[in-house]
């Protein structure tokens, strides 16, 4: 049985494989896809995991998360593209949403306006760009609530 590691600064990996419990090498029995040394290189960030590695260790350290961790850091394209979602509670997600909906929905008979013609015009671009945002929020948000979601399925909370 191994000790329990006294590093200070751990990464997302190291930190999922010891909140569930598992030694690197109770952990490395559970994966079957990498070696000690190559799990033990991704947690010193001596090596980026693969996404076949990283899927792997979300599924056996009931961390979905790190799928998301993965793409929006690892990832050169999901670096650009993937906004990293934060786990939080369903209440907080919850008001998170309804106050974006209330954004939307105060702003629905202005695009509506803005789109109507088939232009934005220029007069039109800040209240667009404004909409625009409410919608990356609430996309955010939803992010949110999948992610609860399938950590509490992955957790048998659900």
């Amino acid at each position: 049985m191994g000790q329990k590691s006294t590093k200070e600064h751990k990464n997302i990996y190291f930190t999922s494989r010891e909140s569930c419990g598992f030694t690197r090498d109770a952990a490395i029995e559970k994966l079957n896809c990498m070696s000690r040394s190559r799990l033990e290189k991704i947690e010193y960030d001596l090596s980026r995991p693969t996404p076949e590695e990283v899927v792997a260790m979300a599924e056996q350290y009931k961390n979905p998360s790190l799928c998301n961790y993965y793409c929006s850091h690892d990832c050169k394209i999901g670096q650009d593209h993937i906004p990293e979602v934060k786990e939080k509670g369903l209440s907080q997600i919850t008001i998170e949403m309804l106050a974006v909906l209330n954004e939307l929905s105060n702003n629905k008979e202005r695009l509506i306006s803005i789109v109507a013609d088939g232009v934005i015009a220029e007069n039109e671009m800040p209240d667009f760009m404004e909409i625009k945002n409410s919608l990356k929020k609430m996309s955010l948000v939803i992010d949110s609530l999948n992610l609860w979601v399938e950590k509490a399925i992955a957790s048998d909370a659900l």
